[in-house]
């Protein structure tokens, strides 16, 4: 199982470094089944002394360095020691406008340099109320020009419409989906939309699920370890 959280635009550098350091003594006794994975803000990282969780990045800019106001390249990732990045997420598609064509530059990138890519999928609530075959048309268009053979390529489902809104998908479509998916690439599948301490547990129980990525829920260390425990208790 993977359990991963994402920070968004959340935690400082300092509260990002307590907040890691407090998970990391939680998770001592997690023992090898689950990955712990936590994405900060670019703007928190920094060269942490962690055994038991890994640190991933939310986004980067497709280059080794240079002229890119604002962004993240790899000279500067690479000094975090990190090799595992977030890709076509559902905010960075929808608010920040990011087309598919660059979506799919970026992962070709990170793919040469050997990232852990967790390549985010996921439809809106008017494609999801037309049925199975429309959500699957709709992720189809987010494979365009991704390599869904890449050895290092962990997908996640997020429904957009299930994202920040406190709405999650039933267990029933989320397997529906995943199963899918999981025909089209042979990876792991990680599910994201509202998922939280009360509904991990069902939703991990699934065969189809390997995992989730958190984002509200994981801002605080002893919540987001309950879902932690909640993989746990399944193994």
């Amino acid at each position: 199982m993977i359990i991963a959280g994402n920070f968004k635009s959340n935690h400082t550098r300092v509260s990002t470094k307590e907040y890691l350091v407090r998970l990391d003594t939680l998770c001592e006794d997690k023992g090898g089944q689950d990955e712990v994975l936590i994405f900060p803000p670019f703007t928190a990282l920094d060269k942490f002394d962690l055994k038991n969780i890994s640190v991933g990045i939310q986004n980067g800019y497709p280059a080794e360095k240079g002229s890119y106001t604002g962004e993240i390249c790899l000279e500067a990732i690479e000094e975090f020691d990190i090799n595992t990045i977030l890709i076509g997420h559902s905010e960075r598609r929808h608010i920040l406008k990011e087309p598919q064509e660059f979506i799919a530059r970026k992962f070709e990138f990170f793919k040469r340099n050997n990232f852990t890519i967790v390549y985010c999928v996921g439809e809106p609530i008017e494609v999801r109320q037309k049925g199975i075959e429309s959500v699957m048309n709709y992720i189809e268009k987010q494979y365009e020009n991704i390599d869904l053979e890449y050895k290092n390529l962990v997908i996640a489902y997020e429904p957009v419409w299930a994202i920040g809104t406190g709405l999650t998908a039933s267990v029933e479509d989320i397997e529906e989906v995943h199963k899918a998916i999981k025909e089209s690439a042979e990876c792991k599948v990680l599910y994201g939309g509202s998922v939280n301490a009360a509904n991990a547990d069902s939703i991990l129980k699934s065969p189809f699920v390997d995992g989730v990525l958190v984002g509200g829920a994981s801002l605080a260390a002893d919540e987001f370890y309950k879902i932690i425990k909640a993989s746990q208790n399944l193994s």
